[in-house]
């Protein structure tokens, strides 16, 4: 090497994705800073916030995108929606199978970091099965919508606006075009089993969808796999429940409308918190434990390789069965006679443990820089972190600093905690061995 060449700088694949996904947050507030994009003008701050709500599908608005954005400025919400739910990789390797060009190791390794996936066998076949479901299943939300809409709105309105909200749903994104967000449907049928059936989808993870789609009898389904579907039916059917039980007589929110809507409302909402940021009841008038429990809801998320965000849903049911066999006094956790690894229940409890000091250290400097309730605050913070997009009314409220904080929770939690720490210094094996030591506990 000649004297003052440096070397090239070498990035690994999670410091390559963040870089990607930063790049796509950058153009997309620049682009939604454009006069051609709004009706009236806003601040950079708000241009970013908002491309970064979009692209790591989250849906927090400090403005009301329906009357602020031009049709120029809701589409690229759309794409930046689309493009931050799928996955930049997905759509890099679409381009490049379309150019019929061939995908090298370095490319495979990113879809693989992407995809959150063990192996690097199939993942480019995973990419292109996830792109064309993902299209098959807009495509029906987008017609079951239609049916509603068009009729109410007219072909070219009711088309657009299905269309935008699929996207949305879809990808668990909770932006709507309009002020209320989805509330002047609390009792429509159509509308709230499209969305909700498109935030289920969205948010059980294509390896679990393909895996039901492949294999269609449980005994051959992964273990991965059947956790999701029976931990999504139980914590979707007590949310509900508990929703329901705890809203009936809140006269802003469920205390008001006529039983069926109360049905249809407390179906939604048990829906939605864990992955979309929809709303047909006004969450800012939650009672407290319904908050508490929205909150928990928020936390936990969606599905591995899902759109939705948290700290997942498996990540929280190993953690749970980790303990359970600690209290039974097993030395080994065992679901439905599978035995974890140890690696992935440590890796459980390292996901959730930073997630809860990282969520308890912005909630106090919000408290800080903000002039609101600490519930109002933590649920803001937390709903960031699991790209939900649920709000207590504070977003448009938040200050410069705190529209900052804010960005930067909804970045990592679309990005990962682990995801983030290697992407600044990767983890090093060794096979040195130290002596065992005790330290008391508890």
């Amino acid at each position: 090497m000649q004297k003052g060449m440096t070397k090239p700088l070498k990035l690994n694949p999670p410091q390559l994705l963040a870089i990607m996904f930063l790049f796509l947050v950058v153009v997309g507030g620049v682009l939604l800073k454009l006069p051609i994009a709004t009706e009236k003008d806003i601040s950079w701050l708000d241009a970013f916030f908002l491309s970064t709500s979009a692209a790591t599908v989250t849906g927090l608005a400090p403005i009301d995108p329906g009357s602020t954005f031009t049709l120029f400025g809701e589409i690229v919400l759309m794409v930046l929606i689309q493009v931050g739910g799928l996955g930049i990789m997905t759509f890099a390797v679409l381009v490049v199978i379309v150019l019929g060009k061939k995908i090298g190791m370095k490319q495979r390794m990113l879809m693989q970091e992407a995809l959150n996936q063990p192996s690097l066998g199939g993942v480019i076949r995973l990419a292109r099965n996830l792109l064309l479901f993902s299209l098959f299943m807009e495509c029906i939300g987008v017609i079951l919508l239609a049916i509603d809409w068009v009729p109410k709105m007219g072909w070219a309105k009711g088309l657009y606006y299905s269309l935008f909200h699929t996207i949305a749903a879809f990808n668990n994104a909770g932006f709507a075009l309009w002020p209320d967000n989805l509330s002047r449907f609390v009792g429509n049928p159509i509308v709230n089993v499209t969305i909700t059936l498109l935030i289920i989808v969205g948010g059980l993870g294509f390896t679990v969808v393909f895996d039901v789609l492949y294999q269609r009898r449980w005994r051959k389904l992964s273990l991965h796999t059947k956790l999701m579907l029976v931990m999504t039916l139980i914590v979707n059917v007590l949310a509900i429940v508990a929703i329901f039980l705890f809203e009936h007589n809140n006269p802003k929110t469920l205390g008001s409308l006529p039983f069926r809507e109360q049905l249809w409302a407390a179906y939604f909402q048990g829906i939605t918190p864990r992955t979309a940021g929809f709303n047909t009841i006004d969450i800012g008038s939650l009672e407290q434990p319904t908050a508490m429990l929205m909150i928990f809801l928020m936390f936990v998320g969606a599905g591995s390789t899902s759109t939705g965000g948290g700290i997942k849903l498996t990540t929280f049911a190993v953690i749970v069965f980790a303990v359970v066999s600690f209290l039974k006094g097993k030395e080994e956790t065992v679901i439905w006679q599978r035995t974890i690894r140890h690696t992935i229940i440590l890796r459980a409890l390292a996901i959730a443990s930073m997630s809860m000091l990282f969520i308890f250290l912005v909630t106090m400097i919000l408290t800080l820089t903000e002039d609101a309730p600490f519930l109002v605050l933590l649920f803001e913070v937390v709903s960031a972190f699991g790209t939900v997009g649920l709000s207590m009314n504070m977003t448009p409220h938040l200050s410069a600093v705190g529209k900052m904080l804010i960005i930067g929770v909804m970045l990592f939690g679309k990005l990962g905690p682990l995801t983030l720490v290697y992407s600044i210094a990767k983890p090093k094996k060794t096979n040195i061995r130290y002596p065992n030591g005790d330290i008391l506990t508890g």
